[in-house]
């Protein structure tokens, strides 16, 4: 008899926005034109994923008054893309991340919905609070909520679409609570999963919280064994306390990949990939994410700061996560220590830390790798991230998941009329009450 294993999820995240792409490839394509997203989405269905997922920005990280090289300039709107792979795709999933702090519940709650209708069901929103500052310069004359009110307001947003969702055509519902005061009319039929799936990435306790009250899929950055299986308890200990079962929860861990025929091949590309992620403009960026300074008086191929890193307001148009400093201090002393006894630079550190792949190794090796890990409920699946767009998961779908298949652990086809959630295998959370208005 063969083994049984667990099911695998799989989601593929066009990138764009961070270090994973490596843009100066010969072989990487377009950031922008629909052809890009066309074909990212066929590879994607043709590996039989759960869904695609995009990131979206609302404003161009900028440095010492420029922008920063690891930002898109023309990227369309997430919604308009999605809607427009709605039509030349047939099964998988399509996410859109979209922020909870620089939305209204109206338009947000009908963009999804269209989407929805549109896909027949296989709509899904990635909530997220924005902890880039900086958006805040678009909107609202450049305010920028602190870290516990954007979680309020972002449970606020999803008890608000949940209600309007929950809304036949043709009625009305009124949101009237801290943040959200109106009366919106329901203009669209119902979607055959009944509401968009609802993702969310955020890892702090309020994120997590979130995450267990309202959410079906969790993109963690836990993407180790021991991590992500402490990710998973700890979760399951916040789903029984909101009255919903583990199996309510998929967590499918950010991860990048690095093939090779031999192991040792595998871990030369891996190098390859990583060094050409990392620039020195890149590596001082990241570094500066550490110490919460301006580091560009240093150089990349040189030394670690001397001093520790401080808590500052805001690091390059990020908020700190509040509470770090102690851990961010302890991590440059470790940095320092290992960079002096083994001559390494700025950049070797910022390398290693940021830009190798998650998964090294042949086929077998991964297969087996991404086995166990859900075997061992260290995940339920995975968000893979190509380094390359639009083609960098195709050497995945070509050559890992047939393997998958073999195994027992992945689908060999997608189910006949499969709604979002009918691939996920997950119900939609109960809504939350908004709770009644807090005014000045």
């Amino acid at each position: 008899m063969s083994e049984q294993h667990r099911q695998i999820h799989l989601a593929a995240h066009f990138p764009g926005v961070n270090q994973q792409t490596v843009w100066s490839d010969p072989a990487a394509g377009s950031q922008i034109e629909f052809e890009s997203f066309r074909r990212f989405a066929e590879i994607a269905e043709r590996g039989l994923m759960d869904y695609l997922f995009l990131a979206e920005g609302l404003r161009l990280r900028e440095r010492n008054g420029q922008i920063h090289d690891l930002d898109v300039v023309g990227r369309p709107n997430t919604v308009s893309v999605l809607s427009a792979l709605a039509a030349v795709t047939k099964h998988i999933g399509l996410v859109g991340t979209l922020t909870t702090t620089y939305n209204e519940p109206a338009d947000l709650a009908r963009q999804l919905r269209s989407l929805d209708v549109l896909s027949r069901g296989r709509a899904g929103w990635n909530v997220v609070t924005t902890t880039n500052a900086f958006t805040g310069a678009n909107f609202r004359k450049g305010d920028h909520l602190p870290h516990a009110e954007r979680y309020t307001r972002a449970q606020e947003m999803i008890s608000a679409l949940e209600q309007i969702w929950a809304t036949e055509q043709g009625h009305t519902t009124r949101l009237d609570s801290r943040y959200f005061d109106a009366t919106v009319p329901q203009t669209l039929p119902a979607s055959p999963q009944g509401r968009p799936v609802l993702v969310q990435a955020g890892a702090s306790g309020e994120g997590r919280d979130i995450a267990a009250r309202n959410v079906e899929v969790v993109f963690s950055m836990y993407g180790s064994f021991d991590d992500g299986q402490q990710f998973r308890s700890d979760l399951d200990e916040r789903l029984e306390h909101f009255g919903r079962g583990r199996d309510d929860l998929k967590i499918l861990p950010a991860i990048t990949l690095a093939i090779g025929d031999t192991p040792d091949e595998a871990e030369e590309r891996a190098q390859e990939i990583c060094r050409a992620q990392v620039s020195d403009a890149n590596a001082i960026y990241f570094m500066e994410l550490v110490w919460g300074r301006d580091l560009s008086d240093h150089d990349p191929n040189g030394a670690l700061p001397a001093f520790d890193p401080v808590e500052p307001t805001t690091a390059n148009g990020r908020v700190p996560r509040e509470g770090d400093l102690a851990a961010r201090i302890r991590q440059a002393n470790e940095w320092r220590a290992e960079a002096e006894a083994k001559g390494l630079t700025l950049r070797d550190i910022a390398v290693r830390e940021y830009g190798r792949p998650s998964l090294v190794g042949t086929p077998e090796q991964i297969a087996d790798e991404m086995i166990e890990r859900v075997d061992g409920r260290a995940s339920d699946g995975f968000t893979l991230v190509g380094h390359l767009v639009p083609d960098g998961l195709s050497e995945f779908v070509d050559r890992v998941v047939p393997l998958l298949q073999e195994r027992g652990a992945y689908r060999t086809e997608y189910p006949q009329n499969a709604t979002l959630r009918d691939l996920l295998g997950v119900t939609a959370a109960q809504p939350v009450e908004l709770e009644g208005p807090v005014r000045a």
